[in-house]
């Protein structure tokens, strides 16, 4: 474990400390948008992982509306904010704490709101210089596996931070592999009113992010996130072969929910954008936690899709209508 602690965030490394004398049973992921889709990974791990430890993800504001009653001084808050600064989630911190909580958060910012109203505030790495393991994804998964770890004994704790710390490299060979059919999906698709995500497991948060961050916040397309557990349930009614789909394959154990839908979409379906995790070079990354690792490649994929998108539509991922310019 001496290995595995070596590569572990210092800030992350502190707030472990804390769990080893704290009576922790449930575990609040909060935060909105994006930094929500960012905490769907971590809840799929904590729910195929914990023994004991139960949790559950909400809307910064519907978290501090709906005020679970298991909230209190046996619960550990997880929230984030890349600015430090969204009123809900900030306000939620300090409701949070208000009932006895444990508030860690995540930040691109330490000085912040945020991180005032906090616990512990931990900053993560952003940008195009930042090391995988000490992004949000990186820092998330310190987090929850290491609470498991510290709480409950759980054995993936090294295998998890030894792959973390190959993640950089999967990245890059990611960014590499996906050059070219990223610039092909942004020319083809650069006209499409609507475009559809689908995924299912640990995949879905990502799915929900390009839908809502990416397409609809960024680029003004409309988009859902379907999840391919309920497609069957509604959504598959929208296909045709005119009707383009991105459709996400994972590694972990909800994939045959991934492959049926992507099987029937084959069928009546011709825009189909498929990302399969098996085609990624997962090298160094064990294969214990390659259906937790593999999201976080996809991601890295989609956003080069996006990048490229972007581009040939000359629609800048920065412009916006209504965020940070009007009041709401």
């Amino acid at each position: 474990m001496v290995n595995a602690y070596a590569n572990v965030n210092e800030q992350v490394r502190q707030v472990l400390e804390v769990f080893r004398n704290r009576d922790i049973r449930n575990v609040f992921f909060v935060a909105c948008g994006g930094s929500s889709a960012l905490m769907y990974p971590s809840k799929y791990l904590l729910d195929r992982e914990a023994k004991g430890i139960v949790s559950d993800l909400y809307s910064s504001n519907e978290f501090i509306h709906r005020n679970p009653v298991t909230l209190g001084a046996h619960s550990l808050v997880v929230l984030c904010s890349h600015s430090g600064n969204t009123p809900e989630t900030v306000e939620a911190a300090k409701f949070a704490r208000s009932k006895g909580a444990l508030a860690v958060s995540l930040t691109n910012v330490e000085q912040s709101p945020l991180a005032a109203e906090s616990d512990y505030a931990i900053k993560y790495g952003w940008g195009d210089d930042a090391v995988a393991i000490d992004t949000n994804y990186g820092i998330m998964y310190q987090i929850v596996m290491g609470l498991l770890e510290v709480r409950e004994n759980n054995l993936k704790f090294g295998p998890m931070m030894n792959s973390l710390a190959h993640l950089q490299q999967a990245y890059d060979k990611a960014r590499q592999q996906f050059a070219e059919p990223a610039a092909r999906f942004a020319e083809g698709y650069k006209d499409e009113k609507v475009i559809y995500t689908m995924a299912s497991g640990a995949n879905y948060g990502i799915a929900y992010s390009f839908a809502i961050c990416i397409l609809m916040e960024m680029q003004w397309i409309h988009s859902h996130a379907i999840h391919a557990g309920e497609y069957f349930h509604g959504p598959f009614e929208i296909l045709d072969k005119n009707v383009p789909f991105i459709i996400l394959l994972g590694l972990d154990e909800t994939r045959p929910l991934e492959e049926r839908a992507l099987e029937f979409s084959k069928r009546y379906g011709e825009k189909l954008i498929v990302l399969d995790a098996k085609a990624l070079d997962l090298t160094g990354i064990d294969p214990e936690v390659q259906g937790y690792i593999a999201p976080l490649v996809l991601n890295v994929v989609l956003r080069l899709h996006a990048n490229k998108l972007a581009d040939a539509r000359n629609h800048p991922l920065t412009t916006r209508r209504y965020m940070w310019k009007v009041a709401y």
